[in-house]
């Protein structure tokens, strides 16, 4: 609990939608099944975390332009990069193959873009953070 929270006490702010876009196959792609080799492109949520001003409608324009950001910058390797940067930050980086380093680095330069993109109207943003857990 913070000081806001303790001393400004709200009721809970209406739950907001997730964005959530999932990737339709390719035409020619070979079907997906346990034995196939290539890897389908993940989806992902954004979330604004620890936001303490309940507008709804700014914080779904932040978690666009977030999402939007990201996506100009790491295209269709948004999975592969978040799942690199996680290996990275819990493993050293002698375990780590240059590609992991590579996108790991990448994630880290994209999200710092998209989290200025995503706070750029939203005022005073002391704790809070973009969470994007892969679906």
């Amino acid at each position: 609990m913070n000081q806001a929270e303790l001393f400004y006490p709200e009721a809970p702010a209406p739950s907001r939608p997730v964005i959530v876009l999932r990737a339709e196959p390719a035409p020619d792609a070979p079907p997906q099944g346990e034995e196939s080799e290539v890897e389908s492109r993940v989806a992902y949520t954004v979330r604004l975390t620890d936001y303490l001003h309940p507008s709804a409608d700014a914080v779904r324009v932040s978690e666009q332009r977030f999402r939007r950001e990201l996506d100009r910058q790491l295209g269709d390797d948004v999975a592969r990069a978040l799942r690199a940067y996680r290996n990275a930050t819990e493993s050293s980086e002698g375990d780590l193959t240059k590609e992991e380093v590579v996108l790991a680095s990448r994630w880290a330069k994209a999200y710092g873009a998209a989290r200025d993109a995503g706070f750029r109207d939203l005022g005073d943003t002391n704790e809070a953070f973009f969470d994007v857990p892969p679906i």
